[in-house]
């Protein structure tokens, strides 16, 4: 199969993740050794200029096939609808995605960007940003409700900001040995492999969230969701369930999660780092639990909380350690 990765308006970081992946090789040679060549990509081949154009070029009349289409970043429609805020060779670049996107067998919405417009759609966006196949949560954007690929599928939104590269090789790869449906794409259409789960799962502070011991300042080891803005028991993702690199995620760095993978990510209504709440209680729940089960939970856990629990989600490093079980012989 042959890619072919365009970059719109954003920071190039999933680019940037992706070539942080893991696996013999790198990225790409396992990309290739699973039968997926990389025609062109902005920032990593070699073809610039004139080359770049006749690469594209082909690719729009017909004469060089090719399977994948990855979009990363934004789509500029503005100023007024003309989308030449943003252009490649003076044709502005969303009448290049939309010529290829028409062309590839597939097409992929690389991070939350491309997906639903993100950060780059934050504030008033007089770019008119969005997404390949939504604005916002509104289904639509540059492509339009009813586009589908050559294959069949609507864009697939491989959300995250950045999208995590086991999610971006996952999903090229079940792709290529043609194992991705669109019953596994979910609601937003992500693929299931990586939302079915949330950021909850695995995190290392879950101890300090079942007896709800909080933390109080950025530093502290506790819980982040009472008062410093986790949405990890909202958010579908695995970052702690395969984390960055085998080792990092936003919660394992001390950040909260802040639900990327979602639309309108950009704009929760409240500063990032801090927890939105209605008489104390905060407004955003963990999914799939009433607010009158939570409350009764929370109060009960905060009862329960042991020492060593509740003085530790107050510090930066732990102040007591867990205590060693004294165990007879049998």
């Amino acid at each position: 199969m042959k890619l072919l990765w365009l970059q719109a308006a954003g920071c190039g970081g999933c680019t940037q993740s992706l070539l942080g992946g893991e696996g013999r090789g790198g990225v790409l040679a396992q990309l290739a050794d699973s039968g997926i060549e990389l025609c062109f990509h902005p920032a990593l081949s070699e073809v610039s200029g004139n080359e770049t154009l006749a690469l594209l070029g082909a690719a729009v009349a017909g004469d060089l096939p090719f399977d994948l289409l990855c979009v990363e970043g934004a789509l500029l429609r503005g100023p007024n609808g003309s989308g030449r805020f943003q252009t490649l060779a003076g044709r502005p670049l969303i009448e290049w995605v939309q010529a290829l996107a028409l062309r590839a067998r597939h097409v992929l919405a690389i991070g939350t960007c491309s997906a639903y417009g993100g950060i780059i759609s934050a504030g008033e966006n007089r770019s008119e940003a969005c997404g390949l196949q939504f604005d916002g949560d509104q289904e639509g954007g540059l492509l339009g409700v009813d586009f589908r690929s050559r294959s069949g599928l609507p864009v697939i939104n491989v959300a995250g900001c950045p999208t995590h590269p086991g999610w971006v090789v996952d999903t090229l790869l079940a792709l290529a040995l043609d194992a991705l449906a669109a019953a596994d794409l979910d609601a937003w259409r992500r693929p299931r492999f990586y939302t079915e789960q949330l950021v909850h799962h695995g995190c290392p502070r879950n101890e300090y969230y079942e007896f709800k011991a909080s933390a109080q300042k950025p530093s502290d080891l506790g819980c982040l969701m009472e008062n410093l803005g986790c949405k990890g028991t909202q958010a579908n993702a695995d970052c702690n369930l395969r984390p960055w690199h085998g080792v990092g995620s936003c919660l394992r760095g001390g950040f909260a999660c802040i639900s990327c993978t979602e639309p309108g990510f950009e704009e929760p209504g409240h500063p990032f780092t801090e927890t939105a709440k209605i008489a104390g209680i905060p407004t955003g729940l963990p999914v799939d639990m009433p607010k009158a089960w939570f409350v009764a939970l929370a109060a009960l856990s905060k009862s329960a909380t042991p020492k060593r629990v509740r003085d530790n989600s107050r510090s930066d490093h732990p102040l007591i350690t867990p205590a060693v079980r004294k165990r007879g012989g049998k």
